[in-house]
């Protein structure tokens, strides 16, 4: 898979700038976003940020693929997500 530098759609605070160098390099957007709060600090990051977010494209959205589907819920109990494990009140496992 070819990796383009491209602002994120999902991981994203402002413009999704820092989501989309993150991807690109392959690290964590935390990182990223922490050297830019971290050349704020210097004035520099504001500038920078502004002109990324205009330089950049947005990423393309995702294609689905033909002849896909999505998988059908399975549901083997009441209760999918499993959140129901134990009585609110009283602590003890419930029987299924």
């Amino acid at each position: 898979m070819e990796t383009r530098l491209a602002r994120s759609r999902t991981d994203r605070i402002i413009g999704g700038v820092c989501g989309g160098l993150a991807r690109y390099f392959g690290i964590d957007a935390t990182i990223v976003r922490l050297v830019f709060v971290l050349a704020v600090l210097s004035g520099l990051s504001p500038f920078i940020y502004v002109i990324l977010w205009i330089i950049m494209p947005l990423e393309s959205a995702p294609t689905p693929q033909p002849g896909a589907s999505l998988p059908a819920l399975q549901q083997t109990s009441s209760d999918p997500t499993g959140e129901w494990q134990f009585d609110p009140y009283t602590g003890q496992p419930l029987k299924k």
